[in-house]
């Protein structure tokens, strides 16, 4: 099994899906391969430091969470090397072209993204809703070969099939009150592990994140008082997403911008999937008429 979680920033991930990870990696041991990949260079999140300084920091705070979540990290870099721009990504060839050999490369089963907005008074983030774009404008293009050898130059008289995954959007604070939601995933299990890869990015939940006032976040003292900010965090998303539970979950949506699966093999991959709180029912009838068996 191979799951891949595409973001715009450093410390994304930890807030939306690594949770989930965390408990698919303790299912499946050593048959698990866990990347996350980051798509902006994180040099615009911080207020007193220099940008340079940033993402360097930023960087040595996603590798920290990755040895804590014994996960991949991968920074996406255009075809010329470079990595995409903070706090103004645009969906280009280039983005495309960089979205694509990453995804083939690796070959994921399961890709979470950002969504996209489907209500235009919802909040947004430039860059979350580039990646969201950028995935689903990319995803037919996954098994195509020749869609980006001008960039990534092969022999194009031999190709090899790539697998098509499928692919979930996960919940997006920016976008309150208009997440959408079919599958809801109890990882109380792993809050432990959550609070040690969000602790992980100091420079934003102590700093970046308090002073910017976004998330309404206070400045935690120490660890131990990080569980409690982190899990009303989590309780305030439990509220809005319509779960009466002080409980940790994680919310998800099926696409079908890749493969699109059967409600049995969703049931049978995704770990603690909630039976009271997911939207089965309605998820199996979408995928069935999807999938042309309805």
């Amino acid at each position: 099994m191979r799951i891949l979680s595409i973001h715009a920033h450093f410390d994304d991930f930890e807030f939306v899906a690594s949770g989930i990870f965390e408990l698919w990696r303790r299912k499946l041991g050593t048959d698990l391969r866990a990347r996350v990949l980051v798509s902006t260079d994180g040099k615009a999140g911080h207020h007193f430091r220099r940008r340079e300084e940033t993402m360097s920091i930023r960087v040595a705070e996603q590798e920290a969470s990755a040895k804590a979540g014994q996960y991949d990290f991968q920074l996406l870099r255009y075809p010329t090397g470079e990595v995409p721009r903070e706090a103004c990504l645009q969906v280009t060839v280039p983005l495309l072209a960089a979205m694509w050999k990453a995804i083939r490369d690796f070959e994921p089963d399961y890709i979470f993204a950002p969504p996209i907005p489907s209500d235009a008074r919802a909040g947004i983030h430039v860059d979350h809703v580039g990646v969201s774009e950028a995935v689903r404008k990319v995803a037919y293009m996954i098994n195509v070969p020749h869609a980006f050898t001008p960039e990534y130059p092969a022999d194009e008289t031999r190709s090899e099939l790539c697998k098509v995954p499928v692919i979930l959007t996960v919940h997006d604070a920016y976008m309150a009150g208009a997440n959408a939601v079919d599958l809801v995933v109890d990882v109380e299990e792993a809050f432990e592990a959550m609070c040690q890869m969000t602790w992980c990015h100091q420079s934003q939940i102590l700093e970046w994140i308090p002073w910017v006032g976004r998330h309404a976040m206070r400045v935690s003292k120490s660890y131990e008082d990080w569980h409690s900010v982190l899990r009303d965090r989590f309780r305030k998303r439990n509220r809005e997403m319509g779960v009466d539970s002080d409980r940790v979950h994680e919310f998800f949506t099926v696409t079908a911008w890749g493969e699109v699966p059967a409600i049995e093999q969703i049931l049978r991959d995704l770990p603690n999937v909630s039976q009271k709180y997911s939207n089965l029912s309605a998820l199996e009838q979408r995928l069935k008429r999807w999938r042309g068996e309805s």
